[in-house]
């Protein structure tokens, strides 16, 4: 459990960005140069609908209760955030409200003193800190001082699959790693691809060495990787990992062209639910979207969903899981004095209102605050809810994305490397060494 337990990326379409909240105006750059005079905070997150609809009735809910202290959002998709925010913040000129995963890339926008402490405003309102789930408060701690405000839901990273494809080549789902790649040539000789991946998004095929290297050596072996050892990518059971991924790229386990295919478009998505693959391994806020965007195919009953399976003789607990306990918000150190309060008021306030914790609920993702089960018997998703709920309570190690954990520079290194494995342009060996070049940077 030492890895800062946290948060992946969240997959987003639509278009960016867009405005909402109050006020008007570009959204940009206004925390430094007051925002009006500091009346008015401003926030960027991730757009893609649902998620993005109850972050913008949330931000309104806010501002409909604070007339004199009101937040003004701004969308973008994920990939462009992310570069737009680091610009943002490098240049001093980060929206009141920063959006993000925690881990990494926090860590290095609080040795840039960019972002507040929230240590004493934590201690000053416990009532806000016992509502979360204590797990979440990982990937917001660097040194020992909260630096981000954890909020939103929880998202392990979860194997979906698609009943009927199954249906068509008379299997069950995969017990084993073993059965994954049995099944391989019998979806192949249907025509349906055994699975989706949006991997020109990079961070989708991040997932799979995440849980292969947990099953087969437990969270120890990534976890001498974020405490900086020397040469830890070359532990032999993360070499094994690197090669079981290649097995099932050369075995045609994906499919066809997947390379160009983007998670932030929704198309891996598409891919599961109209029959085209039969299993996706992707992040657990991907049930909202399908169930919006699939037609009958999560209402009709033909999604089917389970942890990642064990490797036979892997030391990992199969009751591990990796992804998204919770998101994050920063205060940007930058902005005013009055911009710093209405920030705490929307913590404290609409974010985590009952309000929001019933809208989470209703988008089939599981909020991070505590008793949220309470609302899941009159969700038509209590199934998929409490199965999440169950996997993140129960599971021994909930290890954060490892491109979050790691700084954004070796995160950058890893997901290119990442992206040239699973082209098998390089080694596991070479990838190995290649990231070893960059441990502790």
């Amino acid at each position: 459990m030492g890895v800062p337990l946290g948060a992946a990326l969240a997959a987003c379409g639509g278009t960016g960005p867009t405005q909402t909240g109050a006020g008007g105006g570009s959204g940009n750059a206004t925390a430094s140069t007051g925002g009006g005079g500091g009346k008015s905070a401003t926030y960027w997150y991730l757009s893609t609908q649902p998620q993005e609809g109850v972050r913008t009735r949330t931000v309104e809910r806010h501002n409909k209760a604070n007339p004199n202290g009101t937040i003004q959002g701004t969308t973008f998709q994920n990939d462009a955030y992310k570069t737009k925010i680091k610009t943002a913040i490098g240049a001093g000129q980060a929206p009141t409200l920063i959006w993000g995963w925690g881990g990494g890339t926090l860590r290095s926008y609080v040795q840039a003193g960019q972002v507040e402490d929230l240590t004493s405003w934590f201690d000053q309102n416990q009532a806000v800190k016992d509502k979360l789930f204590p797990s979440s408060f990982g990937a917001a701690t660097i040194d020992g001082k909260i630096y981000a405000m954890p909020c939103e839901t929880l998202q392990p990273i979860v194997l979906y699959y698609d009943k009927r494809a199954f249906d068509k080549i008379g299997a069950q789902p995969p017990q084993t790693w073993g059965d994954i790649l049995d099944l391989v040539p019998k979806f192949n000789a249907k025509g349906i691809a055994p699975f989706s991946l949006g991997g020109q998004s990079r961070w989708t095929n991040m997932m799979w060495l995440e849980f292969l290297f947990d099953r087969l050596g437990g969270p120890e072996i990534f976890q001498a990787v974020f405490d900086g050892e020397k040469d830890a990518w070359n532990n032999p059971l993360a070499i094994q990992a690197l090669g079981e991924v290649q097995k099932l790229v050369k075995a045609n386990g994906f499919v066809k062209g997947f390379s160009s295919i983007t998670a932030d478009s929704n198309a891996d998505q598409a891919l599961l639910y109209t029959g085209k693959a039969a299993m996706m391994l992707h992040g657990g806020w991907t049930y909202g979207s399908m169930s919006t965007d699939g037609g009958d195919f999560v209402s009709g009953g033909n999604l089917g969903y389970m942890n990642f399976p064990p490797i036979d003789g892997g030391k990992g607990d199969p009751g591990n899981t990796v992804g998204n306990p919770g998101q994050y918000i920063s205060i940007s150190s930058k902005a005013t004095p009055e911009q710093k309060e209405i920030a705490k008021k929307f913590f404290a306030g609409a974010l985590i209102d009952q309000t929001a914790v019933k809208e989470w609920v209703g988008t089939g993702a599981v909020p991070i605050i505590k008793g949220a089960d309470a609302e899941f018997a009159a969700s038509k998703d209590k199934d998929f809810l409490t199965f999440v709920y169950n996997i993140a309570v129960n599971a021994k190690s909930f290890a954060q994305s490892w491109d979050q954990a790691l700084s954004p520079t070796a995160a950058e290194v890893l997901l290119d490397n990442i992206s040239k494995l699973f082209q098998l342009s390089i080694s596991p060996q070479e990838f190995a060494t290649n990231m070893n070049a960059v441990i502790g940077k």
